[in-house]
């Protein structure tokens, strides 16, 4: 990897001491903040966003090597950092306009790169939808969209994560069954085409080509539909893992904190050179009903407990499975 002083900085920064990404996500907006209002209608909704993030920082954040937070409501959060945990920030405004076709991106208002290095982070996220077989006009937006963030974070010395989520534009099911044959074919555009410089990024977030439910075997879960074998998904993990050309961390995507850990374990065996990940609602999703309904200090007791162990298996799992990307 040939990166300038500033970008190696990032990296290193919200890196563990292995050359491991160990990140908690922490971005959630729109989704959380209403989840957390419909528990208790006494908590306004930045209320609610910003007290649940500080949270999560100043317990589980702290544990990780980086934590990704919002510039909208999440610099009270960042201030519960400890000096040696990075700070990644979202740069996409939460969701997508539902009105218009192409799930089209949007930055956040009152920040630019430069803005959120002098704030002190050390890394941007940005989230782009994206279904390879959108008209092409939509592509073509999001493709220069994601450029011109890509220069913005060249010149002002920034690492540079893009996280590509699929979805399909004619309306199948993200989680089902139609949906999941195509989704290998889409992760694998987005290893190849987004690892080229182009693009200015340093960093893939991206979703694994096959959910664990669907993958045969897996009896386990409740949501068990099987759609790949064993060696067929596998053959998916190794593909994609062997197109991208940067370094890539994997996404827990709304999986319970068993399959994420199953998934990485089955990442590792398939082949898949991953170099950490960066996982959210695995770890902290059960918690938003004690937060809203019983107050801070039983908040504070279940991320010091539940949390914690939630935590502390995806990070048993990272070490034993992730490759380095040094």
């Amino acid at each position: 990897m040939q990166l300038t002083p500033g970008k190696r900085k990032g990296l290193e920064a919200i890196s563990n001491e292995n050359n491991i990404v160990l990140a908690t996500a922490m971005d959630q907006r729109g989704s959380l903040g209403k989840i957390i209002t419909s528990y208790n209608g006494a908590i306004s909704y930045e209320e609610g966003l910003a007290g649940f993030k500080e949270g999560i920082s100043e317990v589980l954040g702290n544990q990780s090597s980086s934590l990704l937070l919002d510039p909208e409501y999440g610099w009270p959060a960042a201030a519960k950092l400890n000096k040696d945990v990075g700070l990644i920030m979202a740069y996409e405004k939460t969701g997508y306009d539902a009105t218009e076709k192409g799930r089209l991106p949007n930055l956040v208002d009152f920040y630019s790169i430069r803005d959120l290095v002098e704030k002190g982070a050390h890394a941007v996220k940005l989230l782009v939808y994206y279904d390879t077989a959108e008209e092409e006009k939509y592509n073509d937006i999001k493709k220069t969209f994601i450029k011109r963030v890509g220069d913005e974070c060249r010149q002002n010395d920034m690492f540079f994560i893009l996280e590509p989520v699929s979805y399909d534009a004619s309306g199948l099911d993200a989680k089902g069954v139609d949906f999941a044959k195509r989704k290998p074919e889409i992760i694998e555009f987005f290893m190849e085409e987004f690892s080229k410089e182009v693009y200015g990024i340093d960093l893939l977030k991206v979703e694994v080509p096959v959910s664990i439910y669907h993958i045969e075997g897996n009896e386990q879960y409740d949501n068990y539909a099987p759609v790949f074998s064993k060696e067929d998904a596998a053959g998916f993990y190794r593909t994609c893992s062997e197109k991208s050309k940067l370094p890539f961390i994997y996404l827990s995507g709304g999986v319970t904190n068993d399959q994420f850990v199953d998934t990485l374990y089955f990442a590792k065996e398939a082949g898949a050179a991953f170099n950490g990940c960066l996982c959210g609602r695995a770890i902290w999703k059960d918690g938003v009903k004690t937060f809203a309904e019983d107050g801070k200090k039983a908040f504070q007791d279940w991320l010091e407990t539940t949390g914690t162990e939630n935590l502390n298996k995806v990070i048993k799992a990272v070490n034993e499975t992730a490759t380095p990307w040094k």
